[in-house]
């Protein structure tokens, strides 16, 4: 329980931010399954356009530290390895 004015701007601040990165980390996540399933699939072209977005938005959820810059290398190189496999 906040006992200040500050600790209580805080605390709905916090919640905000909190719901926003949650919105950003879902986007994220449904953007590399949409390049997964693409894969499955064997939809080349789908897999590669969706790839761009993913990956862009990987980069953006990185600058904006959402995620560790190795976490969105890790990503963005698995997805790259199962679109050249196709």
């Amino acid at each position: 329980m906040a006992n200040s004015a500050q600790a209580e701007k805080r605390a709905r601040q916090n919640e905000k931010h909190r719901r926003h990165n949650s919105a950003q980390r879902s986007m994220m996540r449904t953007y590399i399954k949409k390049v997964g399933t693409a894969v499955v699939q064997r939809n080349k072209e789908e897999a590669t356009q969706t790839f761009k977005t993913a990956a862009s938005i990987l980069d953006k959820m990185v600058s904006k530290g959402l995620i560790h810059k190795n976490k969105a290398a890790r990503h963005k190189h698995r997805l790259n390895n199962k679109i050249k496999a196709l």
